[in-house]
């Protein structure tokens, strides 16, 4: 197994040497510097959230910036319908079922039903004439407990086989906090989700289904000859949110999760169990808010860019470029980007043949002194093994490195 060496600056190639010794001034220079900007790079303490639980991530790189009982189990309400939506749009983008699908309104999703008595409704009846894509907007829009339950059996059956299927994409998704028991988020003693798992589902919504997205934004939706307004108050106060989903129960109290995009950054904000929707809508901007304020996300170090090409041994060439496989996007206190420290680890020695892809080290990145991030380091090229006798040349160079003390 070859060990690992922090690169000899004496081995390095001329070019980085010269870029070393010109960071090596540039670093004297920003530390004479650093005093006079320092006072910009200060993040004050999160704000306070009066919510049982709450979460603020970048939905770009996943850092979390703000928690609270972000894992305790709680009755998420109508916060349900995020996964009821999610496995929606999973079944549409599967080619299972089209928005243009005619659905039977059973009794049991009819809007009379007595379960529904009091709650949020789209008001569906059976022989009126509904589609899968009006159900969607009825779920995501007027949070129809009954438009959940008609999509519930059209897909699945019955509304257990249904929650069997929500809870199997819970579970890919690592939602391990969260069970569900039906398609709304009525009270059930076993239903249960957490800021942390509405957090991850609301990532996968934007990340992996946009166009569906699209519908969250949505102010009003009009069914039924019934016109009804997005709960998401936030919509219509600040431009950049655009979703996702409001709930409430006695059980739950009032909860929100929202995502917002600014200057090309994007957040994802979860708050449960406040005392009103005043409450949700005021803790929800104050931690966007806050987010947005004191940090930045950035790609630090780009993927499939070289980042040194050091000596390889018995291939066809004697150099390999390196670099990541994929960017490296990292969330960090506003100024602080060009703070960040990247070092090399390289295996020694590095042999061929390599394939493109192969690991030969590690970069590590850090900031303040505490490790942010370490990412493999890989051959961006294949390397062929060198003929006989250049392999034994190279053999012969490697034993006079290593009795030399190269």
């Amino acid at each position: 197994m070859p060990r690992l060496r922090v690169l000899d600056l004496m081995l390095m190639p001329h070019s980085f040497r010269s870029i070393f010794a010109t960071t090596s001034c540039l670093v004297l220079s920003l530390a004479a510097f650093s005093a006079s900007v320092s006072a910009q790079n200060i993040v004050p303490a999160a704000p306070e959230v009066a919510a049982k639980a709450y979460l603020l991530v970048d939905a770009r790189s996943g850092a979390v910036l703000v928690e609270s009982n972000a894992d305790e189990q709680l009755p998420p309400a109508s916060l349900t319908k995020l996964m009821t939506a999610y496995v929606l749009a999973s079944e549409i983008d599967a080619g299972r079922v089209s928005r243009e699908d005619q659905v039977t309104v059973s009794r049991n999703a009819w809007s009379q039903n007595p379960v529904f008595n009091g709650s949020s409704l789209m008001w569906i009846e059976p022989r009126m004439p509904v589609n899968i894509g009006q159900l969607e907007q009825g779920i995501v829009i007027s949070s129809g407990n009954d438009a959940t339950v008609a999509v519930a059996e059209h897909i699945a059956g019955s509304e257990t086989a249904f929650a069997d299927l929500m809870n199997k994409h819970a579970a890919e998704l690592g939602m391990h906090g969260s069970y569900f028991a039906n398609s709304h988020g009525l009270p059930h003693p076993q239903h249960m989700m957490t800021a942390r798992d509405l957090a991850t589902l609301a990532k996968a919504i934007i990340t992996r289904f946009p166009e569906h997205y699209k519908v969250y934004s949505q102010r009003e939706y009009t069914y039924n000859d019934i016109s009804q307004y997005n709960r998401n108050k936030l919509l219509g106060e600040d431009p950049s949110v655009d979703g996702l989903k409001t709930g409430y129960t006695r059980e739950a109290g009032y909860g929100l999760v929202a995502s917002a995009e600014r200057n090309g950054m994007r957040l994802i904000s979860v708050v449960m169990g406040t005392d009103s929707t005043r409450a949700r809508a005021r803790e929800t901007r104050s931690l966007l808010n806050y987010g947005f304020r004191f940090f930045e996300t950035d790609v630090v170090v780009t993927g499939a860019e070289e980042l040194e090409k050091p000596r390889v041994w018995k291939g066809q060439t004697d150099y390999v470029a390196v670099g990541i496989a994929d960017d490296v996007v990292l969330t960090l206190p506003r100024g602080k980007r060009n703070s960040v420290v990247t070092e090399l680890v390289l295996m020694d020695p590095i042999s061929a043949p390599l394939a493109q892809g192969d690991t030969v080290g590690e970069l590590t990145l850090s900031l303040d002194g505490e490790v942010l991030q370490q990412v493999p380091l890989v051959a961006l090229e294949p390397i062929e093994q060198g003929g006989f006798f250049a392999r034994v040349w190279d053999m012969i160079l490697m034993w006079l490195a290593q009795l030399f003390g190269g």
